[in-house]
């Protein structure tokens, strides 16, 4: 069974992994044998978060690229696999958002965040894919939300993008499944980051909302999610495709409860 979710001599590339829960998923491919490949917009941003996998036991490859241009993806999935060797998993993580309220929002912001959140995971799986198809493999991870499914103020361009990548990874797995290419998902609940540390104090209005609002009664901790990317990433997932698993712990699941219920 262990050899199941061994990834020992498959390489790994993570994009927007220099932090968060990027870096928690990287680090749970490299713990399980994959050799990583990590990607961002800056190479000093990179080489700190080099020491960081350091500390973990781990190396890493960086490469800087922006993920929404198609050149530079385009060229570095070639120096990729030159270098390093051929791309066995993608996990598509780089992501942003934006918090404004849709009347209020410039066009230009909503574009960028689709850019970032949607057009990039069909651009890095285009190039990556390319290769996956010629060599009849591959596992691409693509990191949606549970606002793939839900909607909540002032993130409509993050919705819409979360949104359409579920639709992607459903029409990735359409066409891509004859190929032996799995891709799926990962929808992340809440999770206690260095994003979310200045409203995840006690008594704060947010953080008491998700405590009340998740079954498990806690934000997520990043490693949380390490065991489905080594999941999906893995031999296990052989014939799941074009799936969404949501790690948010039961918010999905239930309607919530009053907040003076214990």
């Amino acid at each position: 069974m262990k050899e199941m979710f061994d990834l020992t001599g498959k390489r790994a590339l993570v994009t927007g992994a220099s932090h968060g829960l990027g870096m928690a998923m990287a680090i749970g491919l490299g713990k399980a044998g994959a050799e990583l490949i990590i990607n961002g917009r800056s190479m000093k941003r990179l080489e700190e978060a080099a020491k960081e996998y350091a500390k973990e036991g781990l190396k890493v490859h960086n490469y800087e690229f922006d993920v929404t241009d198609d050149k530079q993806v385009k060229d570095a999935v070639e120096q990729i696999e030159k270098e390093v060797g051929p791309i066995d998993i993608l996990v598509n993580n780089a992501g942003i958002i934006k918090r404004i309220p849709m009347e209020e929002m410039e066009t230009e912001d909503f574009r960028e965040v689709v850019d970032v959140d949607l057009v990039a995971p069909f651009i890095v799986s285009k190039y990556v894919g390319r290769k996956m198809i010629e060599r009849r493999a591959g596992k691409i991870i693509n990191i949606n939300s549970m606002m793939s499914k839900l909607g909540r103020n002032t993130v409509s361009a993050y919705a819409a993008a979360k949104g359409g990548l579920k639709m992607l990874t459903r029409n990735m797995a359409t066409e891509w499944a004859k190929y032996n290419i799995q891709t799926n998902g990962i929808g992340p609940g809440y999770f206690a980051t260095s994003q979310t540390a200045p409203i995840r104090v006690d008594g704060h209005p947010f953080n008491d909302f998700i405590i009340n609002r998740t079954p498990a009664a806690r934000w997520g901790d990043p490693e949380d999610l390490a065991g489905t990317a080594v999941f999906l990433a893995s031999k296990a997932s052989d014939f799941i495709n074009g799936q969404i698993i949501y790690v948010d712990g039961g918010i999905l699941a239930t309607i919530g409860k009053p907040a003076n219920e214990k």
